[in-house]
């Protein structure tokens, strides 16, 4: 931690607070909300990709932990209570987006899940071989992510005692927790501050509670409590570095030599390479060693390997690669041969591991956020990275499911549900896994809108019109192109000579002969309404069209 440089993502962090504070000072436009809503997402995007790196860094300090936990006990221990205070104030954190989001609405938590996140089962860091909901916020679903009143009243209180004060008390503590890991020198560039000086636009000192919170947007308090999240998986990063860094691996004492593979992953894709270090531990860098490989086995023996593949290490270590050309499961085993120090005989230490080559594919699923609509046939991926699809079996709570020949699946749910729970599991040697499930939210499709000449109201030529000659059903941002509406019959009505005059009801979309007389008839500024307008779907619903307006120019 030497000279404490800013990272990147600091420095991304860093420049979106000053994006969100210029945004909070103009007027909330669609335009400054569409903003929010693009920070956000950049927000929540770069904090789960953070969490893998902080987890892969766990995962290497674990390592050394058990090569030698009488050295690193201490170190060890320090960083497992690093990993509980921060999952726990983030998971606090994700709980007020969910409770604000849900106030904002007016509905329950448990309503406001359902209707506006996104849910992800994720492993679970304090229970191995467990997993845990966690849930992400769908902006473009929240009706009132531009309205203060709710978020104010939870976050500041009528009493200055709202939720952003005990969020204040939290911060301040993890704060200098995590100071007190990496030292109180790298104070200025930790960030979490709440004690800065503040102030509104006339220059008047604020709190950071005030500062932050009130009269805030909802858009603007999820983007902004996704931005503390950063700074704590930020300040969690710079402190398990900072431990990892007390380790002194030239120091550790062993009573046994043990022969390692270190893969970089066991999930490879097609057209890449496997790659992994082959080690000896606490081995002298200077004494070379010979690593023998055999693939396609669990084990290495005299009788194979006479066909080995023979890499010569450096500094102790031999750098391994393989080509992926085939998908599926891999496996390989060998021996690492070196000279005994104290002996001065050859030794053998043997080794093995497996690894999974995965095909490169994308798999999208759902295509469209996370709902699947009644009528239709939904299309779904189910994969799972390193599993044949043939041993994949997906089932649905209430509705059918439909395999094609590419391999998605035609997904048909049940009208007037509101969700549904798509699982699957495998067969995997001899017995079967569960590989999770998705929860979609299921809606109707929405009402087409009917137009013509492209237009819904306003001034049209004549000529234009009478070239129109139908009114037509359009699916306005809807991405199931083959799903058509028809219109069964509309009405047609226009004054003239201060008289109502109509056609009566009109069967299909098509101008009759009557429609086109008024047409023709009409004088400049006439107006002719379209209306009672009916439309059927595919699905053999009915629906009520808005009315077309239009004036003749």
């Amino acid at each position: 931690m030497a000279g404490y440089k800013e990272t990147p993502r600091q420095k991304m962090i860093g420049m979106l607070y000053l994006v969100l504070t210029a945004l909070l000072a103009l007027n909330v436009s669609k335009d400054i909300l569409n903003a929010f809503l693009v920070v956000n997402d950049s927000m929540e995007s770069s904090n789960e990709s953070f969490y893998t790196k902080i987890s892969s860094e766990y995962a290497k300090f674990e390592s050394q932990y058990r090569l030698n936990p009488g050295k690193t006990q201490e170190y060890w221990d320090k960083a497992q209570e690093v990993r509980l205070k921060s999952i726990t104030l983030i998971q606090y954190i994700d709980n007020i987006k969910q409770e604000v989001v849900a106030r904002s609405e007016k509905v329950s938590v448990d309503q406001a899940r359902e209707l506006f996140f996104t849910k992800k089962q994720e492993p679970n860091p304090f229970k191995p071989g467990e997993m845990y909901d966690k849930y992400t916020v769908d902006l473009t679903l929240v009706q009132t992510k531009d309205k203060f009143d709710e978020p104010t009243n939870y976050m500041i209180g009528q009493n200055r005692n709202g939720k952003a004060y005990e969020l204040s008390g939290k911060l301040k503590e993890y704060r200098q927790f995590i100071l007190s890991v990496i030292g109180e020198q790298y104070g200025d560039k930790l960030g979490l501050r709440t004690d800065g000086n503040y102030k509104d636009g006339s220059g008047s000192p604020q709190s950071w509670e005030v500062y932050n919170f009130y009269n805030t947007i909802l858009a603007a308090n999820v983007t902004i409590l996704n931005k503390i999240i950063a700074e704590i998986q930020t300040g969690e990063f710079d402190a398990i570095n900072n431990l990892y860094s007390n380790i002194s691996e030239k120091d550790f004492k062993f009573d046994k030599v043990v022969a390692k593979v270190i893969p970089k992953s066991q999930y490879v894709l097609m057209g890449s390479k496997y790659e992994a270090e082959i080690m000896v531990a606490a081995y002298d860098s200077k004494t070379p060693s010979t690593v023998k490989i055999v693939r396609g086995t669990d084990k290495a023996t005299e009788g194979n390997l006479g066909g080995a593949q023979v890499i010569k290490s450096e500094e102790g270590t031999a750098k391994l690669e393989f080509a992926a050309a085939a998908a599926g499961p891999q496996r390989y085993a060998g021996v690492i041969e070196m000279f005994d120090p104290s002996t001065n005989e050859l030794a053998r230490y043997s080794f093995n591991a497996d690894y999974i080559v995965v095909p490169r594919t994308l798999t999208v699923a759902p295509l469209k956020m996370n709902i699947l609509y009644s009528g239709l046939k939904n299309p779904v991926s189910v994969n799972a990275p390193g599993i044949p699809s043939e041993l994949i079996t997906p089932t649905i709570s209430k509705g059918k499911m439909t395999k094609k020949d590419d391999g998605t699946y035609d997904v048909e749910v049940v009208s007037g549900e509101k969700t549904v729970v798509i699982s699957a599991s495998a067969k995997v040697g001899e017995s079967t896994m569960d590989l999770g499930s998705f929860t979609f939210r299921i809606k109707r499709v929405p009402d087409p809108v009917a137009k013509i000449a492209n237009i819904t109201d306003g001034q049209i030529e004549k000529n234009r019109l009478i070239g129109a000659r139908a009114i037509i059903p359009e699916l306005v941002d809807f991405d199931f192109g083959d799903f058509n509406y028809e219109i069964v019959s509309y009405q047609m009505t226009t004054y003239r000579g201060g008289d109502l005059q109509t056609t009566g009801t009109i069967k299909g979309n098509v101008f009759n002969e009557t429609a086109m007389n008024f047409i023709k008839n009409a004088q400049k500024g006439q107006k002719l309404y379209f209306e009672k307008i009916q439309a059927k779907g595919p699905d053999g619903t009915m629906r009520t069209l808005n009315p077309i307006n239009l004036e003749i120019n």
